[in-house]
């Protein structure tokens, strides 16, 4: 699970990143740019709400990069409490 600092969101399906946070409704239908990336953290802004969220990764064995979340990347937040059970 990714614990959030402040605000938070989830990175993708594609990456595997699981959010852990209250649902604030508003959070998951909004689009974000990557601001700055680092192995264990991501920083967004809201496209339309000037939002900043700081999403932070625990699983040092699956370092957040560059090459996949570039600045000024695209992306949309998920809701895991959305995804259908296994």
């Amino acid at each position: 699970m990714i614990e959030v600092e402040q605000k938070a969101g989830v990175v993708g399906p594609e990456s595997g990143i699981q959010l852990k946070m209250k649902p604030k409704g508003d959070v998951f239908d909004e689009k974000y740019r990557v601001i700055a990336v680092e192995s264990q953290c991501l920083t967004i802004r809201g496209v339309r709400s000037g939002k900043v969220l700081t999403i932070v990764n625990p699983d040092p064995e699956t370092p957040l990069s560059a090459a996949e979340y570039p600045p000024g990347k695209l992306i949309k937040l998920s809701d895991p409490s959305a995804a259908p059970l296994n």
